[in-house]
């Protein structure tokens, strides 16, 4: 069990540094990720920064992905079309939780980041954090937009996964790191001891302390 996220964290940022990475740039998935990207940022003595991706949830089910969605000038979906099936979702449902999905993200966008100038992920190093890995719909979402924006070598770093879940990231990524990867997983909450939903108050000091350095 990690006590937290930041404890999470800095068991992972350990793992992480023993890739060698050269110049690298964190992204976090908010809310969770952003505690334990800081700890992985700050044993890289990397920048941190925010990828913002949300699940799109399956009709009278919302925390069952049938996709998730990652902001940029062409925002991009990603669909779990197994889940979209069995979900009875239609085409235009689908586009109404994108919809909803990328207003909430421009919402983020203006609370966590304001004018900050964003890192650019072309040729460089990018480490996409999260505080665990479950369906993998965002972080499919996250490590395409990474891609597609140019990264030179893409690692996806969490704290605990389902062995087959990380299967399909290791096609995705360069390389996959995580801590625990428990044989018994029913959800990402039952590694952690305390797993309570960050706020936008608690997201926002959290990177503040990052942006503020050592």
């Amino acid at each position: 069990m990690f006590a937290d996220r930041r404890d999470a964290g800095r068991l992972l940022a350990e793992l992480v540094a023993e890739l060698n990475l050269t110049d690298p740039v964190v992204y976090a998935l908010p809310r969770g990720g952003v505690p334990v990207a800081l700890e992985v940022a700050r044993r890289l003595h990397a920048p941190l920064d925010l990828i913002l991706v949300r699940k799109l949830g399956a009709p009278g089910f919302p925390e069952v992905a049938m996709g998730a969605v990652v902001d940029g000038e062409d925002a991009q979906m990603i669909v779990n079309e197994d889940v979209f099936v069995e979900s009875g979702a239609d085409a235009a449902g689908l586009g109404r939780s994108r919809r909803r999905e990328l207003a909430e993200i421009e919402r983020r966008r203006a609370v966590y980041l304001g004018d900050r100038p964003r890192s650019n992920p072309d040729g460089r190093v990018v480490v996409v954090v999260d505080d665990g890995l479950a369906a993998g719909a965002t972080a499919k979402a996250a490590l395409a937009a990474v891609k597609r924006a140019g990264a030179a070598r893409i690692v996806l770093a969490v704290p605990v996964a389902p062995a087959d879940a990380l299967e399909e990231m290791r096609g995705l990524a360069d390389d996959v790191v995580v801590v625990q990867t428990p044989e018994q997983f029913w959800a990402i909450g039952q590694f952690y001891v305390d797993f309570h939903q960050l706020s936008d108050e608690e997201t926002v000091t959290l990177l503040k302390e990052a942006w503020a350095g050592p």
